[in-house]
């Protein structure tokens, strides 16, 4: 660890706002990298902005959301150094039928005025839903999605009432607890558990973005070395290798400083200086 970073954050306590393990993931980076003490509190319910299994909606967009979650936090615990995570599921944004998680971390010193965000969409996740209509289903559904090593949401909707139910343990407590749920008046939709302690999988993308976003602390401002020196925007524009036509990969990124607002542009950041032809809209229409 440099030296500037050691008086920023060395010997400092750090707070990590998670009622569902993330410090498993989060703590041991975070303590080698810049010498702090993580720590985890239980005075503040991070479900309250929002949960997975649907009991509260999340009314705010993610980044919204985990910036919030990581302010109340702080204040509740009295602290002024704090790192929250927030996680979205659905289909990947340019890979349509693909699924994938949007993991957002972010970083908030107050007494520094830092507040540092990174973020991974990642297609390594088991997310999926389904409705079932008898056991079997139920069966290969928590085969293929990693059960009991992954948690399962068993869901019933319909005229009597809205359950659900979660932290099965085995297979047989699974079937028991869908036969006890299952009449005709109801729709039973199995779902994957999308909590980092009931899914490992998950847990590996939030530890993949604790260290970008360690990484992202460390490179400091070449100009006042405020930390958090990263991209801010992006240029396409790589030329074709066969025509040199411009194509819709990156040619540069803008690195910008938050504090004293330095910039500077970094060309060919994929360390290729042209584009293969089939990604030409002139070679490859």
């Amino acid at each position: 660890m440099n030296s500037p970073l050691n008086k920023l954050f060395a010997g400092r306590t750090l707070l990590i706002a998670t009622k569902h393990k993330k410090e498993r993931v989060i703590s041991p980076i975070f303590e080698k990298e810049f010498g702090v003490h993580c720590v985890v509190s239980q005075n503040f319910d991070t479900d309250l902005l929002g949960t997975f299994s649907g009991e509260i909606e999340r009314k705010k967009s993610p980044l919204e959301t985990v910036k919030e979650k990581c302010l109340l936090a702080m204040e509740a615990n009295l602290c002024d150094l704090a790192i929250a995570s927030e996680g979205s599921f659905g289909p990947h944004p340019t890979l349509f039928f693909v699924p994938a998680d949007d993991e957002y971390l972010i970083f908030i010193d107050k007494k520094n005025n830092l507040e540092i965000v990174a973020r991974i969409i990642s297609t390594d996740t088991n997310f999926c839903q389904t409705e079932i209509k008898k056991e079997e289903e139920l069966a290969k559904f928590a085969q293929e999605i990693g059960f009991p090593s992954h948690g399962v949401l068993l869901k019933r909707s319909g005229a009597k009432d809205n359950l659900i139910r979660k932290d099965f343990a085995s297979l047989d407590q699974l079937i028991n607890v869908y036969n006890q749920l299952n009449d005709n008046d109801s729709t039973i939709t199995l779902e994957t558990d999308m909590r980092a302690m009931r899914n490992p999988t998950r847990m590996k993308v939030i530890e993949e973005t604790a260290h970008q976003l360690a990484k992202k602390i460390k490179t400091t401002c070449p100009s006042c070395k405020t930390p958090g020196f990263s991209v801010t925007d992006s240029k396409k524009g790589l030329p074709c290798s066969l025509c040199g036509s411009p194509t819709n990969s990156t040619l540069l990124h803008t690195y910008r400083c938050l504090s004293c607002d330095y910039s500077k542009d970094k060309m060919y950041p994929n360390d290729v200086k042209t584009e293969d032809p089939m990604y030409c809209n002139f070679c490859n229409p």
